[in-house]
């Protein structure tokens, strides 16, 4: 928006408010621009711009090429309606022809050396094109008296008049403003102001065909649309200057906007303020200061959401209008259905579910891998990498623990390199992560102890386990089972997904605890006693050496490091010289008040891990600060966790400490030395185990179908905003594949891990480059590729050959990234918001939407029972009894089904999700259909450009003097 600006003689527009989304006005104190904020607008001032459109001139799609030509055509159309008398032509052009100053450039009262830079290149630039202010004010006027003199008509208009270039200028060019402004927007100016040579004010609306750049109009060289020009006579430049915030609050609302696009004459433009009308929220100015700014908020309401409000009224009812204003219709008290997408639809055909999974994600396949290409993308990878090296570590330990090493480390990294590489290459959610759970290192456990005790090869009986279990993987996949998937809500999604990240954020607090044991803080260490303390290694008894060293001897082939037990003469040691290693190696006793003392690596440690969970969780705050630019803060925030890590290991490497470090196999062979890589299938096991396995892979099978499918729901769940669709069939059976290749080699079996998948899709999330001023950049979804997941897990094959590298990295820093990801996958979580209303009081608690539907009771019920049937499944996974996990995770689903008898499907709906019903969902259907016919069906077409019609204003006579209120403008 511009208004006129007089200095002296001299006359300018200058730029004194704009709009992008927010209103945004020049403060001339600070010579800057405001923050934006919502605009406030005074009731008078809408019902003047009402007035306004109602009496002055509205043109229509007008052919215009340039500023002059537009203002031509208003005056004409003004003097032809008797708005304006002839003589004034000139005047009224003259004015509005004048220069555009905009908050980038310097004001009128300029430095001597600019205005001498200026009239020295007059003479080298065309006078029409870029005069310098001075002279072509002089030229202008002199050329004005000139025409009043001989009263020269239309025809004679000259361009010495136009103070406004037709081409953009140098500053035009060069503002970075444009990167705020949406790709193809096109401009609204709004032209404000006051002269002495008018009686009545001077209004007109312009709607040109085509969009035009006008030159110097804009800030920024945007083509415009829209031209509302406003001159008035002297006295009621405040006024003028609302009714300008008014028309200029109303283009940027999507609503009216759309009607001003569409709009075939006056009627509907001001049909389109009534809209307007109805919808703002008017505010007691006894209550109010209007001097305040409201903060932009972080949602607005999409324009199909107040198209559909604005629909539900009865034609002519206002916004709050008594009779039948506290009557909300059905829709509007329900939330949104739970939508099921056609990814879980039963075909009823032999693989009809997977036929359609392929269909889905065959036109996909060039974008899965050519929109990797970001640098966003290297940051998921590394952090990725990280997270899923640590836990191939952490399980190929524990794995080697509870299989005697038939699987370990070796074979955890091996596993998860080919399986999970193979899976995002041709899975149907490449974006879900593959790795070793839990409850399959039980099952692990548990299936070793039973081998071993009944006298049945362990090796030979987990291949037919896992053969058969893919067999009935594929069954499944065949049979589109995967459709039950539709029954598993919020309630079932979110418990499975709250204990998934409490054990992530228990077991890496538990390795911390676990430090401080191992070792221990030195509190009986006095430091003035420090001439006493001492340790030494005392040579043990000859017999007794011999004797250690020949039992240590039958281990050496087991071992990774035969060396260490080559022959040793032990006598000719000197046994003052060795280190407290090789002393207890070779059976030296230590003696001494110091021996026990080791450095306070258990704080060395907490620090490390404490420091790398809270700089990670700074940093992705980093995003919203107010410091440095956007695209250096999103930066920032997205190499986070990298950032916390190198940081935290430079710490360490400064300290200098021995810190426990990741250690990392450096040979590729199997972790026992009497196993080969491939398993045979028969000789070993009696014939009847190869029959007996399919009980144990049932149960098997049960684990792999909820792991992995719950954890596809959260991944493709619709707050996500994935496009390419799920595939959940596909991904079913590519689980099912691996599981039989990886039983032939004794690696662990994989599955979906809901806490890392979690956060890979976190790490991919894409936002708006560009948002307009005051606007928070919009969610945009998830950056949908293959190239991620394969490189992270190519990065975990060939881990064995960095890990010259990967030594330095302390697992503290490590099981910090871990607590992150817990605590990260919490965030959005219903169950856990829910759980946190207990501590607060009703005052203070967030005005969460469920909270004004439900009862607090209601709430806190839904709540128990949720926190019930997690401690449940919490005491199953500590015990044996997690061998029967999975059947727990499909008795939740019972558990949500008998929740309907204890509340209603009202409070389901807004705290869950109410369960597809076929009946149920067919007479909504048909209600629905009952209401379009109700509706008439002359509005299918509504959003047809041609059929558009905006209905007729009403007359509203108001006595506009006495309305001081504020109303409070729902621009979005």
């Amino acid at each position: 928006m511009d208004t006129l600006q007089h200095d002296g003689d001299e006359l300018e527009w200058k730029e004194s408010a704009r709009w992008v989304k927010f209103e945004e006005k020049v403060e001339e104190g600070g010579e800057r621009w405001s923050k934006p904020h919502v605009s406030t607008l005074s009731l008078h001032s809408l019902f003047e711009l009402r007035t306004c459109l109602q009496t002055g001139t509205v043109l229509l799609d007008l052919d215009g090429y340039s500023l002059p030509q537009i203002i031509d055509d208003i005056i004409e159309r003004q003097i032809q309606d008797g708005m304006v008398k002839e003589e004034l032509r000139e005047k009224i052009s003259f004015v509005l022809l004048r220069k555009h100053r905009h908050q980038t450039k310097k004001p009128i009262h300029r430095s001597l050396a600019d205005i001498g830079k200026a009239v020295s290149s007059t003479s080298s630039r065309s006078p029409s094109r870029s005069p310098s202010t001075m002279a072509a004010f002089h030229r202008s006027t002199e050329d004005l008296r000139m025409r009043y003199n001989a009263n020269y008509g239309r025809g004679t208009h000259s361009r010495s008049m136009n103070d406004i270039s037709d081409a953009p200028s140098t500053d035009q060019l060069k503002n970075k403003f444009i990167k705020k402004i949406p790709r193809d927007a096109e401009a609204s100016n709004v032209l404000i102001g006051e002269v002495d040579f008018l009686d009545k004010p001077f209004v007109a609306f312009v709607r040109l065909a085509q969009s035009t750049t006008l030159g110097g109009l804009t800030e920024v060289p945007v083509p415009t649309r829209f031209l509302f020009v406003l001159l008035g006579p002297q006295g009621k430049a405040k006024s003028y200057n609302e009714i300008g915030r008014a028309i200029a609050t109303l283009m940027v609302d999507d609503l009216f906007s759309d009607v001003a696009y569409k709009a075939r004459d006056r009627d509907d433009l001001i049909a389109g303020i009534d809209e307007f009308l109805d919808e703002v929220i008017v505010l007691p100015p006894g209550e109010w200061d209007p001097t305040i700014r409201i903060e932009p908020p972080k949602k607005v309401p999409s324009a199909e959401k107040r198209k559909s409000v604005f629909s539900l009224n009865e034609p002519g009812q206002m916004n709050g209008s008594a009779g039948g204003g506290g009557v909300g219709s059905e829709d509007e008290e329900m939330p949104a259905p739970h939508e099921l997408g056609e990814e879980l639809i039963w075909t009823g055909k032999f693989c009809g579910g997977l036929y359609l999974d392929m269909k889905r994600k065959l036109p996909w396949i060039l974008s899965d891998f050519y929109e990797a290409f970001h640098i966003q993308s290297i940051s998921a990878i590394l952090f990725i990498y990280l997270g899923c090296i640590t836990n191939a570590i952490t399980f190929g330990g524990l794995l080697g623990d509870a299989t005697d090493n038939y699987q370990g480390v070796m074979e955890s990294f091996l596993g998860t390199a080919m399986a999970g590489s193979i899976f995002c290459l041709f899975a149907g959610q490449p974006l879900i992560i593959l790795s070793s759970t839990g409850p399959i290192l039980i099952f692990e456990k548990l299936l070793f102890d039973f081998s071993k005790g009944n006298g049945i090869d362990y090796m030979e009986f987990r291949l037919w386990i896992g053969l058969h279990s893919c067999l009935q993987c594929l069954i499944l996949v065949a049979t589109d089972a995967s459709f039950i998937i539709k029954y598993i809500t919020r309630f079932t999604e979110e418990g499975f997904s709250t204990l998934i990240s409490f054990i992530f954020i228990y077991d890496s607090i538990k390795k911390m605890i676990g430090a401080f044991i191992y070792y221990p803080i030195n509190s009986d260490f006095k430091p003035d006693y420090i001439t006493v303390y001492k340790c030494e290694c005392l040579a043990p008894d000859p017999v007794d050496t011999v004797a250690i060293f020949n039992a240590s001897v039958p281990l050496a082939p087991n071992s990774t490091n035969s060396s260490m037990y080559a022959p040793v003469n032990v006598t000719a040691l000197d046994w003052s010289q060795l280190s407290k290693k090789e002393c207890l190696k070779y059976g030296g006793s230590l003696v001494g008040k110091s021996c026990k003392y080791v450095p306070d690596l258990a704080l060395m440690s907490f620090i490390l891990f404490f420091g790398t969970y809270t700089m990670t969780i700074t940093l992705k705050k980093f995003k919203f600060s107010r410091y440095f630019p956007t695209k250096f803060r999103s930066l920032v925030s997205d190499f986070a966790i990298i950032l916390s890590i190198l940081l935290f290991c430079g710490l360490d490497a400064i300290v200098d400490l021995e810190t426990p470090k990741l250690h990392v196999p450096t040979q590729i062979k199997p972790t026992r030395s009497d196993r080969g890589w491939f398993v045979p299938l028969f000789g070993k096991n009696p014939w009847w185990v190869y029959l007996a396995s399919i009980l144990p892979a049932m149960l098997v099978t049960i684990l792999i179908f909820m792991d992995q499918q719950i954890t596809a729901v959260i991944v493709n769940r619709k707050e996500n905003k994935l496009k390419k669709g799920a595939g959940y069939h596909l991904d079913l059976f590519w689980v099912g594949i691996l599981m039989a290749v990886c039983s032939f080699m004794c690696l662990p079996w994989y599955v979906a891990a809901t806490v890392i998948s979690i956060a890979h899709i976190d790490s991919l999330k894409m936002e708006t480059e560009s948002s307009a001023p005051g606007e928070q950049p919009q969610f945009l979804g998830v950056r949908e590729q293959r190239l991620t997941g394969i490189m992270v897990f190519i990065l975990t094959g060939i881990s064995v050959f960095l890990a010259p590298i990967l030594k330095f990295i302390p697992m503290a820093v490590l099981y910090g990234v871990f607590l992150y990801m817990g605590v990260a996958s919490l965030k959005g979580i219903q169950f856990w918001d829910r759980c946190k209303l207990f501590f607060m009081p009703a005052k203070h608690q967030p005005d969460y939407i469920y909270l004004r539907h439900v009862p607090l009771r209601r709430v806190h019920l839904f709540t128990v029972v949720q926190i019930v049937c997690l401690t449940v499944l919490w005491v199953l996974k500590s015990t044996v009894a997690a061998i029967i996990f999975p059947v727990m995770i499909l008795a939740l689903i019972l558990v949500r089904k008998m929740l309907d008898w204890v509340f209603s499907q009202h409070d389901l709906a807004w705290l869950d999700d109410i369960l597809p019903e076929k009946e149920k969902k067919k007479k909504e259907d048909d209600k629905k259909k009952k209401k379009k016919s109700r509706s008439g069906g002359g509005r299918e077409d509504s959003d047809d450009e041609a059929n558009f019609v905006c209905p007729r204003p009403n007359p509203i006579s108001t006595p506009l003097d006495e309305v001081e209120m504020l109303v409070l403008s729902m621009t979005p």
